[in-house]
């Protein structure tokens, strides 16, 4: 498999070559690589509120496999969760998802 970053060190250390739109941008779709994720964002994208379910009830994977792709969005800043007794309350981080798709469509209108 070809290691993209072991042949570009200089271009990943300089500021002035990679902007920051670009790195949060490298970030969101690095959260977004999975379709599991994908199905996540989809799922909590069309509610008009937090979903506090289980999501391994919708999804045909266990609890830690469903947590590290949690986790991997949550850290992007693409979702939040909030704790309510047994469950977890997920919701889309509003501001950090509009950035997103900014970045996106400016990037794809290239």
């Amino acid at each position: 498999m070809f290691t993209f970053v072991r042949y570009l060190p200089n271009i990943m250390t300089n500021k002035d070559v990679i902007t920051e739109d670009q790195r949060k941008m490298a970030r969101y779709a690095k959260a977004m690589g999975h379709p599991i994720r994908m199905y996540v964002l989809e799922l909590l994208s069309n509610q008009s509120c937090c979903y506090s379910g289980d999501l391994t009830e919708v999804l045909p994977i266990v609890k830690s496999t469903l947590s590290g792709h949690l986790k991997e969005l949550k850290s992007a800043g693409l979702i939040q969760g909030e704790i309510e007794g047994p469950k977890i309350k997920y919701c889309i981080n509003k501001e950090n998802w509009t950035e997103a798709q900014v970045l996106f469509k400016k990037y794809l209108k290239m």
